[in-house]
C-alpha cells in the first residue's frame, strides 16, 4: 500500500500520544463537596457530534448535584461536520446546545460556512450568550458582544470571545462580504483592550473562549501567540486545531478540547481565594452521566436525517480515503473520485465550457473533503458527510500563469497539512518540498500570501499534453474556492466565472450511479498520483547519497546550480570554469584592484562575459587560481582531484593570513598520513601540501577502503567537488556570501 509505512507511524505515534493525554474518566462519587466552587465546562470543535450533548448536560447536572456553580461554554465549530447539522445549515446545532444548557459560546470558522445571513439566522434563536470580539461588520461595529461578565457567589469572572482570522478565507469569500477580521497586531490590541475594560470592571479573572488553535500554519494569530503577546488573560479555553491540552508547550495555561466531544474540560474555580485552582479533561465514555430529555432530542434529529439521507443509492469495493492528514497532504482514492466527479459534472453538457476539453481542469480544497467511506454500501448519508458544507460546483477560467499561482500558493507548507491543499483532476503536477516557498505580498483580506516567484510546482501536463502558462484554462471547482477562499484569491479575483448550482454532494452521487453504474470499482483503488511529491532538489541527486546533503546545502546558498529541468548532473565531470564559479559565489571574495579583475583580460581561452568571467580574474589575482600554461587557463577542461585540493589550501592559507586558524600543521587525530597512500609517487609536487592538510582534514577521502588511494590525477566529479567544498565550509565555519 501506498501509506503502509506512514500509516504505522502515524498509529504509533497517536498511541504514543493517547498514553500521554490528561484525561480522567469521570466517577460521579469522586467529585466531592465542591461548594463554594465554581466550575467551567467547555467543548470546542463538536462538529455535529449531537448525541454526545447529552453527556454534556449530564456533566453539568452533576457538577451541579456536588455543589459546584457551572458554566457551560464552547470555543466554535458547531455549525458543521455530520448531517445532523448541515441539512439544516447548522440551526440543528445551536437547538442542542440551548437543550444542553449553554451560556456563552463564540464563534468558530464554520460557523461561517452558510454565510452570515444563515449564522445570525440560527443564533437569534440562541438561549445562550454569543461572545466575538474581533469581527465587525462593515460599519466598524463587533458583530457579537466582546465580552461578559459573570458575578457568582462574589467571584467575578470575565469572559471574551475571539474568532480565528483564517475565518475570512476558510468561509466562503462571496457570503461573508463587508466582514472584517482582526489579526496579528490588531487581535493582540483588541485582546488586551478587552481584558483591561473587563479588570476595570472587577472581573477577577479573565477568561479567553478562543477559536484560534495551535497549528504552526496559524501562525502569528494562535492561541499561544495571543498569550505571549496580551495581559490580563487569566485562562485561555481554545478550538480550532483538535489539540487534546491541558496546557500550552510552553507551560501557557491554555486547554482544549481535541474534537466531537471526545472530552469535556473543565476548570475549576475556588470562590474564596478567587484564583484557578485545576484544570483537566473529561473522557465522554460509557460511564459519563446522560440527560435522558436531551438524548432524546438528538436522537429524533439523527432519526429524521436517517431517514431522509440513510437510503443505499451505491457502493464501493474499496475503501475511500478522505483522512484529514492525507486530503491535505498528497492525492487520495477519495480526492480522485470527487474532482473526477466534478469535472465531468460541469463538462457532461456539450459547449458547456468555451474552452479546449483538453484545457479544463479540477481542483477542490483537500480541507472540504471531511471524512472517509468505507467499502460496501454508501449512503447520502456517507457522502453528505464526506462534502458537508452545500458547496456548488463553479466554473473559473483563468491563464496558465494565474493556475500555476494558485497551485503554488497552495502548497507552500507542503509537505505540512493545508486545507487549501489542492486534490485535482485533468492534470499532473510536481510539488518540490526541496525548496522553499518565495513568499511575496498577503493577499487582500486574507491570512496566505502570492509567491513572489514560481519554485516548488511544475505542471506536468493538462489534458495529457503540455502546459501553456499564456493558454486560458477553465476550472471546475466549488463555489469557495471560486470565491477566492483558501488560498485561492487568484481565483476569486477573476472576472470570467459562473456556478452551476449543482450542489458537490449531488455531483459525487450522481456521478458514481450515472458514470460508474452504482459501483465504485478497483479503478479507485489506489490514488492515482496525479500529484508527486518529491523531497528533491534534483532528480538525480538521491536523498540517500552520500553527496545529498552537499548538493542541496551548496544550492540553498547559491554557490551552485543544475543545468535545467531539476538535473545536477551529479556524475559529471566538474570543469575549471565551473568550480572558479562555485568558489566565487560563496566564498565572498572581494575584488581589490583598482580595475575590475577579469580572466578574459589574464587568459587568452577565457571568453568576455561568461558566467566565469570575473571569478577566474578575482581567484587568479588572490593565487588561489593558477593558468594552465601559454596564457591559458582552460575553463573547459575538468578538475583534477588534486588540483581541488591544491586551491582549498591556497584558500586557507589566505586564510590564515587573515587571522583565521584552520590549518593543522600536523597530523594529530590519527589519520594515515597522506606519505602511507600507495598512490603517494603520482601527486604532483605543488598539490603535497594541499592534498595532505585535505585529507588529515577530512575534507577529501581516499577513493578504497582496503588502503589509502588519493588518485590524485583523477577528475573530481560534480558529486565529489561539491561534497569536497561543504565538508570544507563546514570545517572553516564560513558563513557563504549573501
Amino acid at each position: 500500500m501506498k501509506r503502509s509505512n506512514r500509516l504505522i507511524a502515524l498509529l504509533l505515534t497517536l498511541a504514543m500520544v493517547l498514553a500521554l493525554m490528561p484525561t480522567v474518566v469521570f466517577a460521579e462519587d469522586s467529585l466531592g463537596d465542591l461548594t463554594g466552587k465554581t466550575v467551567i465546562l467547555h467543548t470546542n470543535d463538536v462538529h455535529g457530534k449531537i448525541d454526545r450533548y447529552a453527556n454534556v448536560a449530564g456533566l453539568k447536572a452533576a457538577y451541579e448535584a456536588a455543589g459546584a456553580d457551572v458554566i457551560l461554554v464552547d470555543a466554535g465549530d458547531y455549525s458543521q461536520g455530520t448531517t445532523y447539522v448541515s441539512t439544516t445549515k447548522g440551526a440543528n446545532a445551536v437547538a442542542m446546545m440551548n437543550a444542553a444548557g449553554y451560556d456563552f459560546a463564540t464563534l468558530g470558522n464554520h460557523e461561517f460556512d452558510y454565510g452570515y445571513a444563515q449564522l445570525k439566522e440560527n443564533l437569534e434563536s440562541a438561549e445562550f450568550q454569543v461572545l466575538c470580539a474581533n469581527v465587525f461588520d462593515a460599519e466598524g461595529a463587533p458583530i457579537y458582544d466582546p465580552t461578559a461578565l459573570v458575578e457568582i457567589d462574589g467571584v467575578k469572572i470575565g469572559l471574551i470571545g475571539l474568532e480565528t482570522p483564517e475565518a475570512q478565507t476558510k468561509a466562503n469569500p462571496a457570503l461573508i462580504k463587508g466582514l472584517q477580521f482582526a489579526a496579528e497586531e490588531d487581535l493582540y490590541e483588541i485582546a488586551n483592550d478587552a481584558a483591561a475594560d473587563l479588570e476595570a470592571e472587577g472581573a477577577d479573572l479573565v477568561v479567553c473562549l478562543a477559536h484560534l488553535g495551535v497549528d504552526d500554519s496559524s501562525e502569528p494569530n494562535r492561541s499561544v501567540d495571543l498569550y505571549e503577546n496580551t495581559e490580563g488573560i487569566d485562562f485561555i479555553i481554545d478550538g480550532h486545531s483538535h489539540t487534546v491540552m491541558t496546557e500550552g508547550d510552553n507551560g501557557e495555561p491554555i486547554q482544549s478540547t481535541g474534537s466531537s466531544l471526545a472530552n469535556v474540560g473543565c476548570i475549576v474555580i475556588d470562590e474564596e481565594s478567587k484564583a484557578i485552582e485545576d484544570n483537566y479533561l473529561i473522557s465522554i465514555d460509557e460511564n459519563t452521566p446522560s440527560d435522558a430529555d436531551v438524548a432524546a432530542a438528538a436522537q429524533k434529529i439523527i432519526d429524521d436525517v436517517q431517514a431522509e439521507y440513510g437510503a443505499v443509492f451505491a457502493k464501493t469495493e474499496v475503501d475511500l480515503d478522505g483522512e484529514k492528514a492525507h486530503v491535505r497532504t498528497d492525492d487520495t482514492n477519495l480526492s480522485n473520485l470527487i474532482t473526477d466527479a466534478i469535472l465531468w459534472t460541469a463538462t457532461k453538457e456539450e459547449g458547456a465550457i468555451e474552452v479546449p476539453a483538453e484545457n479544463i481542469v479540477a481542483i477542490t480544497n483537500g480541507g472540504g473533503i471531511r471524512a472517509s467511506i468505507k467499502a460496501g454500501d454508501i449512503t447520502k448519508n456517507d457522502v453528505n458527510t464526506v462534502l458537508p458544507f452545500g458547496n456548488t460546483v463553479a466554473v473559473v477560467y483563468v491563464t496558465g500563469e494565474q493556475l500555476l499561482e494558485a497551485l503554488e500558493a497552495s502548497t507552500y507548507c507542503t509537505p505540512d497539512s493545508l486545507g487549501g491543499f489542492p486534490q485535482i483532476a485533468g492534470m499532473n503536477i510536481t510539488v518540490r518540498t526541496a525548496f522553499a516557498y518565495d513568499q511575496g505580498e498577503q493577499y487582500p483580506s486574507s491570512t496566505y500570501y502570492a509567491p513572489a516567484s514560481i519554485q516548488r510546482v511544475t505542471i506536468n501536463s493538462v489534458g495529457g499534453k503540455p502546459f501553456d502558462p499564456k493558454a486560458t484554462y477553465a476550472v471546475v471547482t466549488n463555489n469557495f474556492v471560486a470565491a477566492g477562499g483558501d488560498t485561492y484569491y487568484v481565483f476569486g479575483s477573476s472576472e470570467k466565472q459562473f456556478d452551476t448550482g449543482i450542489p458537490m454532494d449531488e455531483a459525487v452521487m450522481d456521478y458514481i450511479t450515472t458514470e460508474l453504474k452504482g459501483v465504485v470499482g478497483q479503478e479507485y483503488a489506489e490514488a492515482q498520483d496525479r500529484i508527486v511529491i518529491n523531497d528533491r532538489i534534483y532528480d538525480d541527486v538521491p536523498t540517500d547519497s552520500y553527496y545529498a546533503e552537499a548538493v542541496h546545502a551548496l544550492t540553498e546558498m547559491g554557490m551552485i546550480s543544475g543545468y535545467g529541468d531539476y538535473i545536477f548532473g551529479s556524475e559529471d565531470k566538474l570543469t575549471r570554469g565551473q568550480l572558479a564559479a562555485i568558489m566565487f559565489r560563496g566564498l565572498d571574495f572581494e575584488d581589490t584592484s583598482e580595475e575590475a579583475a577579469l580572466g578574459s583580460k589574464l587568459y587568452s581561452d577565457v571568453r568576455a562575459g561568461t558566467y566565469y568571467d570575473e571569478a577566474i580574474g578575482v581567484l587568479s589575482q588572490l593565487g588561489i587560481l593558477y593558468g594552465t600554461g601559454n596564457g591559458k587557463f582552460s575553463p573547459d577542461a575538468p578538475v583534477t582531484r588534486e588540483q581541488l585540493a591544491a586551491i582549498l589550501y591556497r584558500y586557507a592559507s589566505l586564510m590564515e593570513e587573515a587571522g583565521i586558524d584552520i590549518i593543522e600543521n600536523e597530523n594529530t587525530d590519527g589519520d594515515p598520513d597522506i606519505a602511507d597512500a600507495d598512490d603517494y609517487s603520482s601527486i604532483s609536487q605543488y598539490a603535497i601540501n594541499g592534498l595532505s592538510w585535505c585529507v588529515d582534514s577530512g575534507v577529501i577521502y581516499g577513493v578504497s577502503e582496503d588502503a589509502l588511494v588519493i588518485e590524485p590525477k583523477g577528475n573530481a566529479t560534480r558529486a565529489d567537488a561539491v561534497t569536497m567544498i561543504f565538508r570544507f565550509i563546514c570545517l572553516a565555519q564560513i558563513t557563504p556570501a549573501e
